[in-house]
């Protein structure tokens, strides 16, 4: 039975007529991920770095947004070939692989994703729903036109090779982390000082030199807009948690006070 499976995150960007905006789901939920999902925005990224996400938890969010037309994005918790097979059979078609400094991790990252003789990854795919247990006509041999692969740049080492990073088969875009990235250059937490926008706007002229989309990781809406400006072909721009964690002191702030002394009149 021949299947269809969704456009890429590369088929998105590339037929796109406005800069992708997107948020994180952080929480694990896939309830969360399905509010998320009906937004209206153009992507998710479902993130295993910095959340207690597991297999099962990016699978069944997988399947919650599935009805929806909003590209989802799965985050690997690093760059290994056993992560990715994994991530990748559970169905996600579109990766991030988090902090690739250099041309060879960016390499590593692209032969993960592709069976041999192009890659390493495993086959598996007749028990998994990556192929939709074999229904996906020519899966093995096609899979790379199913699957894109984001990598993302977070370190001052990775700005200088940026270049190389996106002259890599097989990587389709560039996905640059701010807060990282302001650690390794010594202004930790400091995601909007002048140096790392700086180093920001490096990586997008590089990567756009090597005429692959360049995007952007922007809570603040005054940064988010001003890599909009600079030519970022999507931007993150806000994660489930981080509105419900600002949405409930906003209630807090609201009906308690900063002190909490309105308790005292319930």
């Amino acid at each position: 039975m021949p299947l269809r499976l969704e456009p890429s995150f590369r088929e998105r960007l590339a037929a796109a007529d406005h800069p992708l905006v997107g948020m994180w789901v952080c929480s694990g939920s896939p309830l969360l991920a399905e509010v998320a999902a009906g937004s209206g925005l153009d992507w998710l990224l479902i993130d295993m770095e910095h959340s207690a996400n597991t297999l099962e938890s990016v699978l069944l969010q997988l399947q919650a947004v599935a009805a929806y037309p909003v590209t989802p994005l799965v985050r690997a918790p690093f760059n290994d070939a056993v992560a990715i097979k994994q991530i990748l059979d559970l169905g996600a078609q579109n990766l991030i692989v988090p902090m690739v400094s250099s041309a060879a991790e960016a390499e590593a990252a692209v032969a993960a994703t592709r069976y041999p003789p192009l890659g390493v990854r495993g086959v598996g795919s007749a028990l998994a729903r990556s192929a939709r247990w074999n229904r996906v006509d020519r899966y093995l041999q096609e899979s790379a036109q199913h699957t894109s692969l984001t990598v993302q740049i977070e370190t001052s080492a990775g700005v200088e090779a940026a270049a190389d990073i996106a002259a890599v088969d097989g990587v389709d875009a560039v996905f640059v982390g701010p807060s990282d990235l302001s650690a390794s250059m010594g202004h930790l937490g400091q995601q909007t000082h002048p140096q790392v926008v700086a180093a920001v706007e490096t990586v997008f002229a590089a990567v756009k030199a090597a005429g692959k989309p360049v995007g952007v990781n922007a809570f603040d809406p005054a940064a988010a807009d001003a890599y909009l400006a600079a030519g970022a072909d999507f931007v993150a721009v806000g994660a489930d948690v981080a509105l419900l964690a600002r949405a409930s002191e906003g209630l807090a702030a609201r009906f308690l006070g900063a002190d909490g002394s309105a308790r005292a009149s319930y």
